[in-house]
């Protein structure tokens, strides 16, 4: 059933009735149920600009792409604007007229004598700072000065916005207001190189610019001349700008009286005359509160012709509309309410004009476009609001828009209107985030309102409420793309901060991710490479954790581009996914690369040794290639040195026990791992370092054991083929029967090696075996018994020492018996 078009089976009727016209059936919805559940994407406003010497493809979804002009595609040199442009140009710039009846005109008065003084310095090519305090009228004044000046110059009179504007900001203005250059921004080298010769009469009002970077602007473009209108409150230019200075002070009381007669359009009785006086005194003659003061009065004048109607009904009150009238005078606001207007202006005003003031508190001043408020305010003719505000003189103009006039946000936020300003904010982010994003809205659309957008972003960063900062970091996703591609840059950097400090707090790592990478394409742009390089390795660290595979690649080739320009090779692999170089004790990997871990259970022979080395497990973490290589040289020496070293004596050990020959051992005493060499052997021992050359030596020191013992602490069967007690039988391999209590019958990886000296165990000294023992022939000597230490090994040894020690027993043992001894 379709609750709004009714068929007639909603009625009771049948839906088989034949020849009824009137049964119409609604439209099927079978076209529609494709749609259901996949909702054609909208596409991605991608826009292509040079930025110097550099393509720049603006990209919403994974980020801008930057990239060297191919030869063909470097713009030509662009042209100025013709007189007629100019105009066009001067005419869409004008903040938009307000709807409603036309306000009257303000004549300029008392200002004939600055504005003569202003136009003659222009002529003569100097440049002039107009001051005067908040509502002294320099608007008005740079109006009329800006008629007197217009054929002084080649280029005309170009008329900018210094409020929150910076010199280089200023300077790509001046470009763009005298040359034509669509999609075509010039680097700092190429800006100044056009803006030198551009000859104009500049006038900049709200200058918020004074020292070094006002000096910046003057040094710059040397055949212009300008006209600064700013307050007393910002810093002084510097001494060698060279600057003429006009200040700008209050009207007297009479051209007071009169500008209040021009907004009330009519002339002021005594008693507001006198009114009008006190207020003067305690205004110091500031024209605008003389604007607000005439619009008090107009308000009166309003309540007052409201009072009429009712005075047919004086006599018989009930017939009047609310069973009363009116009372019979109004009287006039107090000092007090004439000196701050804004909160009395404001109460007289319609709903939709008192919910677009807070919405201006919210913005710290901004007031939205007047397309924007019928959204905003949830009323259709939302729109007329901006004609009341600027009527009762609470607006004043900035560029191309309105803000609240100097002092009436301060007033209006004592007086309660912004007690909801987050939430005002809130609603007022989340609509721009809409528009912004919307395919109709141009690039140039979203940089006029740039200061709005800006503003309400600004205001939900630092919120505690849950949800602002992810509703700021879907206004920064929707903004920055329009504000890059209308080559507004100072709104896009602004937005990009704003943004990622955003996602930083609400912890939205991917969309911090896009905010580093565009911040490092912007500082590309600009020629700050190492601000660049930083933001843009950030940005593929992140990517690369959230395996954001598309966005990492562009992050690389910027972070390619950055390199080239700053004569720095480029990396050979990508930054951010090389782990750090972490330290280790152990030697690096050789030269060669780690060479293949060998079997956990190598496989043995009867007639091989064994040597247990410890063999430290392949690092993670340290990159193999050159740059290791290169950090490990020194300690890949030491440990080829050392292998070489154990090697070497290991060889002569394996040598010496293999040509010695064995006797019986009549008492079946064994030697173990356990014991060492006694102090009544002298010099006869064997030292574990540095082995004995003297055969006779050997000869003395042996203990008529008939075994000695194994890599694993087993004891080697004698010749006798008698096995010792705790030994296996002669015809096993020491590797293939394990002895308890042995330190490790297999080598295991990672095992600690010991390191301490044996201790001397409380054993039976040792007998010479019986003389009627046969003995062995000449070519096999006995077995001399050595003082069982253990093979001092490195704590971490990498293969490359572990080879050619294994190497060297291996081939030690083919030369004579099977008697391995560790040193």
């Amino acid at each position: 059933m379709d609750p709004t078009n009714r068929g007639p089976e909603d009625y009771g009727h049948g839906t088989d009735r034949s020849g009824d016209d009137g049964g119409r059936r609604r439209q099927s919805r079978d076209p529609l149920t494709p749609d259901f559940g996949h909702q054609t994407p909208q596409q991605s406003r991608t826009v292509q600009l040079i930025s110097g010497d550099l393509l720049l493809t603006v990209n919403p979804v994974d980020g801008s792409e930057i990239e060297a002009c191919r030869p063909g595609e470097i713009p030509d040199a662009p042209v100025r604007h013709t007189a007629a442009q100019r105009v066009e140009r001067e005419r869409a710039a004008a903040p938009p007229v307000p709807p409603g009846p036309p306000a009257p005109q303000m004549p300029l008065l008392e200002r004939q004598d600055e504005r003569e003084r202003l136009v003659r310095l222009l002529a003569r090519g100097r440049s002039v700072c107009l001051t005067g305090p908040a509502g002294s009228g320099r608007t008005a004044v740079l109006d009329a000065v800006a008629g007197d000046c217009a054929d002084l110059a080649p280029d005309g009179v170009v008329r900018l916005s210094g409020y929150k504007r910076t010199a280089n900001e200023l300077l790509h203005g001046l470009f763009e207001a005298v040359y034509s250059a669509p999609l075509h921004r010039p680097d700092r080298e190429g800006l100044l190189a056009l803006v030198h010769g551009i000859g104009a009469v500049v006038l900049v009002d709200d200058l918020e610019l004074g020292g070094a970077a006002l000096q910046e602007l003057l040094d710059a473009t040397p055949e212009c001349a300008f006209l600064f209108a700013t307050t007393p409150d910002v810093s002084a230019p510097a001494a060698e700008a060279n600057l003429e200075e006009v200040f700008l002070t209050g009207l007297g009381r009479s051209a007071s009286i009169e500008l209040m007669e021009h907004v009330v359009e009519r002339a002021l009785t005594e008693e507001e005359a006198n009114w009008a006086g006190d207020l003067w005194f305690e205004s110091e003659g500031l024209p605008l509160r003389f604007v607000q003061a005439g619009a008090l009065l107009r308000q009166r004048d309003d309540r007052r012709a409201g009072q009429e109607a009712f005075e047919q009904y004086d006599d018989d009150p009930e017939d009047s509309p609310f069973g009363r009238s009116e009372p019979a005078g109004l009287p006039l606001p107090s000092l007090g309410e004439g000196a701050a207007p804004a909160a009395l202006l404001a109460s007289r005003l319609s709903e939709a004009a008192r919910e677009t003031l807070r919405f201006a508190v919210a913005l710290g001043g901004e007031v939205p476009h007047q397309a924007h408020l019928p959204a905003l305010v949830g009323d259709t003719h939302a729109d007329a609001a901006l004609g009341e505000l600027a009527g009762s003189g609470l607006l004043s103009p900035a560029g191309p828009r309105y803000r609240l006039a100097a002092g009436v946000l301060t007033q209006l936020e004592a007086s309660g209107y912004g007690e909801d300003a987050d939430a005002h904010a809130r609603s007022a982010a989340q609509h721009f985030t809409w528009w912004a994003g919307h395919p109709s809205v141009t690039p140039e659309r979203a940089v006029a309102e740039a200061d709005a957008v800006l503003a309400s972003m600004t205001r939900l960063v630092p919120g505690d409420a849950p949800g602002q900062a992810s509703t700021a970091v879907l206004l920064a996703r929707s903004a920055a793309p329009a504000f890059a591609a209308g080559m507004q840059w100072g709104a896009w950097e602004k937005s990009l901060r704003t943004g990622q400090e955003a996602a930083r707090i609400a912890g939205e790592v991917a969309e911090e991710a896009y905010f580093h990478h565009e911040l490092g394409v912007l500082a590309l742009c600009t020629g700050h490479l190492d601000r660049a390089r930083a933001e843009l390795e950030a940005s593929i660290g992140m990517r690369g954790a959230l395996a954001d595979k598309p966005g990492a690649v562009a992050g690389r080739r910027a972070l390619a581009l950055v390199s080239d320009r700053s004569g720095e090779p480029v990396p050979g692999t990508p930054a951010g996914e090389e782990a750090p170089a972490l330290r280790h004790d152990a030697p690096a990997s050789p030269p060669g690369g780690t060479p293949p871990a060998a079997p956990l259970f190598p496989r043995r022979t009867e007639t091989s040794a064994t040597l247990i080395a410890r063999q430290s497990p392949p690092s993670a973490g340290r990159p193999v290639g050159p740059a290791g290589v290169l950090r490990g040289a020194r300690r890949n020496l030491v440990a080829v040195g050392a292998g070489a070293l154990l090697a070497a004596v290991l060889g002569t050990v394996v040598t010496l026990g293999a040509t010695s020959g064995g006797g019986e051992d009549p008492e079946g005493q064994s030697v173990t791992t356990e014991q060492s060499t006694t102090e009544d052997d002298g010099e006869n021992s064997v030292s574990a370092d540095e082995p004995t050359d003297d055969p006779a030596a050997d000869e003395g020191t042996a203990g008529g054991d008939s075994s000695t013992p194994g890599p694993s602490g087993t004891a080697i069967p004698s010749a006798s083929g008698t096995p010792s007690p705790g030994t296996s039988d002669p015809g096993t391999s020491p590797s293939d029967t394990p002895t308890d209590g042995s330190p490790s019958d297999r080598p295991t990886e990672g095992s600690p090696s010991p390191t301490k000296k044996p201790t001397k165990p409380p054993t039976t000294p040792p007998t010479k075996p019986p003389t009627s023992s046969p003995t062995t022939p000449s070519t096999e000597p006995t077995p001399t018994e050595t003082a069982p230490t253990e093979t001092p090994t490195e704590p971490e040894t990498s293969n490359s020492a572990s080879g050619p020690a294994e190497t060297a027993t291996a081939s030690a043992s083919q030369d004579g018996p099977a008697s391995p001894t560790t040193a």
